[in-house]
């Protein structure tokens, strides 16, 4: 993984790279260089680590996406804020499978952090929901739960809301 700078420099030679080789007169270069460039910039926003970790989540591989996850190393300083909000997300799915009060700090951070997708954003407040209600912690369950329904737009997790709101009518 590089460095979110370096990817920048990369980015930036590449394009004048491209430049140059228009003015030269080879546009397929120019053309094929432009798009490396792109690939840089792409990656600067979306890390290259996070991006294999979801393809692991996909696959239902918690630790194959827990393998990725570490590679990525201080986050911090080489992850852009919305990536360090995803990098928190995914150890806060992974972490709910086994300790609900570590993956609680991971959800809050990511919602802190931010995510990309509304959908993302409401999915971390149904399990932010899920953590509270285990811990019989209704008025925030039932918070988060109706920021999870305002965020689903789509109705992607319209289901698992349904279920948790009658799982919250008998606590």
């Amino acid at each position: 993984m590089f460095p979110k700078i370096i990817k920048l420099i990369l980015a930036v030679l590449t394009i004048a790279f491209s430049v140059f080789q228009f003015i030269e007169g080879a546009i397929g270069n120019g053309i094929f260089l432009l798009l490396l460039a792109g690939m840089f910039i792409l990656l600067y926003y979306k890390n290259e680590f996070i991006i294999l970790a979801f393809f692991q989540l996909r696959k239902q591989n918690f630790e194959g996406t827990l393998k990725w996850l570490n590679r990525i190393s201080s986050p911090e300083k080489n992850l852009v804020r919305k990536q360090q909000g995803y990098y928190n997300y995914l150890h806060g799915i992974i972490l709910s499978q086994t300790n609900l009060t570590k993956a609680e700090k991971y959800f809050k951070k990511s919602l802190e952090l931010g995510l990309a997708m509304d959908t993302d954003l409401a999915m971390a407040n149904l399990s932010l929901s899920g953590i509270y209600m285990q811990k019989r912690r209704k008025r925030e369950a039932t918070l988060l739960l109706n920021k999870a329904k305002k965020l689903d737009t789509q109705g992607v997790l319209s289901g698992q809301i349904k279920q948790m709101q009658q799982q919250m009518k008998r606590i």
